[in-house]
């Protein structure tokens, strides 16, 4: 199992749960230095699960990644993303002044205190696998605000397979979301929505019969 986006590996995290009750073994990826550690607090006794701080991304480096600049509340950290856009259609929703208003924040007027950039250290899919010798996926979790499909496209689908993967499909344009759908089902993959996320199975996979 490989999380990308992990954020504080608890607050709102799908599989937290089933890594703690099942023991699972994977890899869970934060870029956030703010909130890594508690990360890797929340599975600092599951000696089968790695805790990284760092990004995915196509190479290895560094490299700036946009978050709310007031504020380091989990609904705040939970927007940080690489596509600024996501961030600034937050602000402009109505979102970030309703959460805002919840701390008893004044939401700033100026853009460099409203976003900030943190840089931050990045590892390649080809990296990461050769480091830690996996072969296999059996999940690949991802939530990256906007950036869900570039995630998936690093990965060689040709060379390995995740069986599941599952990503938030909610800040895809309209085209994104075609493409990436299309993407993934020339892979062999039946897909399903659930909500913000979208559900990619392989068809081989006896429980695809649930995403009818």
């Amino acid at each position: 199992m490989i999380q990308v986006g992990a954020n504080d590996g608890i607050t709102h995290d799908p599989i937290h749960k089933f890594i703690k009750r099942d023991g699972w073994k994977g890899i869970l990826l934060e870029p956030q230095k703010n909130v890594f550690s508690t990360l890797a607090y929340a599975y600092h006794k599951n000696k089968d699960i790695i805790t990284l701080n760092a990004a995915l991304d196509k190479q290895d480096g560094e490299r700036a990644i946009y978050k709310i600049g007031f504020s380091e509340a989990r609904w705040a950290s939970g927007l940080t993303s690489f596509d600024k856009t996501t961030i600034q259609k937050a602000f402009t929703s109505g979102y970030v002044a309703a959460k805002a208003a919840e701390e008893g924040l004044t939401v700033p007027t100026e853009e460099q205190h409203r976003i900030k950039a943190e840089l931050v250290t990045l590892i390649s899919p080809k990296t990461l696998l050769e480091k830690y010798n996996i072969h296999q996926i059996d999940l690949l979790q991802i939530d990256t605000e906007g950036y869900d499909f570039e995630i998936i496209k690093m990965f060689d689908l040709t060379q390995i397979k995740p069986e599941l993967i599952v990503f938030e499909s909610k800040h895809l344009s309209d085209k994104d979301k075609i493409t990436c759908f299309e993407y993934l089902k020339s892979y062999d993959y039946q897909l399903k929505t659930f909500g913000a996320n979208t559900v990619a199975l392989q068809k081989s996979n006896t429980l695809t019969q649930l995403l009818v």
